[in-house]
């Protein structure tokens, strides 16, 4: 999958003047607060969307999207469609318009990826019959993920310069995938570490951001950039443990 972070867009916290830099102590706490209480309950309303999507949907259904979703031109057709819609949530999410807006893209975002994400989950739970593959995904993603900010939290390290090159490590990311389908050959476990370390970088990267160049009005899309790359972690360290499961 590709998360596009460059899939990712922009801090634009001098739109609205107060980056938390700047802002008093008791304002930037507060910001940090509501951040990561939509971070956490983004990815609660994920787990239980893929729970509703796997009770739902019938088993022959499920096995025909798996297949239009993860071969040939039907995937790089859904991966465009997720590129567009983040692209979307990301705009709302981000507007200083409307609050009400900006809950609309999280939670566009939100779903479109339990949608992108469901055949690998499927795949895990229902073809190889390994229901503890997600959720030691899910462990180790969550760890990883609080190494990563109690790094950044510790040392209030600035990582803005590394934006363009996460970028731009996003769109070779990206051809690669492209390239993958159009010619039919496997990315393998390189590609998904490499995926891996790509999210991580973008997890320090956001979590910086968060510290010192969102708005403290900004939320919303601080939180929707953290889950993005928190989903772009989990993504790849379940396609590497399903490799490693299924050469045993």
């Amino acid at each position: 999958m590709s998360n596009v972070n460059p899939y990712s867009s922009g801090v634009d916290g001098a739109a609205y003047g107060n980056a938390a830099i700047y802002a008093d102590e008791t304002e930037r706490i507060g910001f940090i607060r509501r951040t990561y209480a939509h971070l956490s309950g983004a990815v609660f309303a994920f787990l239980a969307l893929e729970v509703v999507l796997f009770t739902l949907v019938p088993a022959d259904t499920m096995t025909m999207l798996v297949q239009r979703m993860t071969g040939g031109y039907g995937w790089l057709l859904v991966l465009g469609a997720f590129m567009a819609v983040s692209w979307m949530a990301r705009s709302w999410a981000s507007s200083g318009q409307s609050r009400g807006l900006q809950y609309a893209g999280l939670g566009l975002y939100v779903v479109a990826q339990a949608v992108i994400m469901l055949p690998l989950m499927y795949i895990a739970i229902r073809v190889m019959n390994q229901p503890q593959i997600p959720i030691l995904a899910g462990i180790i993603t969550t760890l990883t993920f609080a190494g990563l900010t109690g790094f950044v939290m510790f040392t209030r390290v600035d990582l803005a310069s590394w934006g363009t090159y996460l970028f731009v490590a996003g769109l070779v990311a990206m051809g690669v995938v492209v390239c993958g389908v159009l010619f039919g050959f496997s990315l393998g476990l390189f590609f998904s570490a490499a995926m891996v370390a790509l999210a991580c970088g973008y997890i320090l990267y956001d979590t910086s951001n968060v510290l010192h160049h969102y708005d403290t009005r900004q939320h919303v899309a601080a939180s929707l950039a953290l889950f993005a790359s928190v989903a772009l972690l989990f993504y790849y360290v379940l396609r590497i443990l399903m490799a490693f499961s299924s050469s045993d």
